[in-house]
């Protein structure tokens, strides 16, 4: 197994306010460690965000699949702010797995993700 460190970043999210935009998605054969998340409003106001943890796989033992889950949901982020969500916590995801991010205003947040990938 390979553990590889990447970063994932966008510099304007989402497209279309109230409308989630993926920025990771696991790729097949694949766990991924999502280590942090920094999303940054690059408006010239406030802004809300959310992150959503999108999933349909198995429940760690549950019969039961996963189903879509905040992180975070409407976190106002000030002017010139950003906010580091996750902190001292970690997420797994697995194939197919994706996190999606929303904001109030369409492309006014800029997100970074540090993750590891097991393959």
């Amino acid at each position: 197994m390979a553990n590889t460190f990447k970063v994932v970043s966008h510099d304007v999210m989402p497209a279309t306010a109230g409308t989630p935009e993926a920025l990771y998605t696991t790729p097949g054969s694949t766990t991924t460690i999502v280590l942090g998340l920094i999303i940054a409003n690059i408006h010239t106001a406030q802004v809300t965000a959310s992150v959503k943890l999108v999933s349909d796989t198995s429940g760690g033992g549950r019969a039961a699949a996963n189903t879509t889950t905040f992180l975070i949901k409407s976190a106002p982020i000030a002017v010139g702010q950003s906010l580091e969500i996750l902190v001292g916590s970690k997420v797994v995801l697995e194939t197919t797995d994706v996190i999606q991010l929303d904001c109030s205003v369409a492309d006014k947040v800029s997100v970074t993700m540090n993750i590891m990938e097991i393959t």
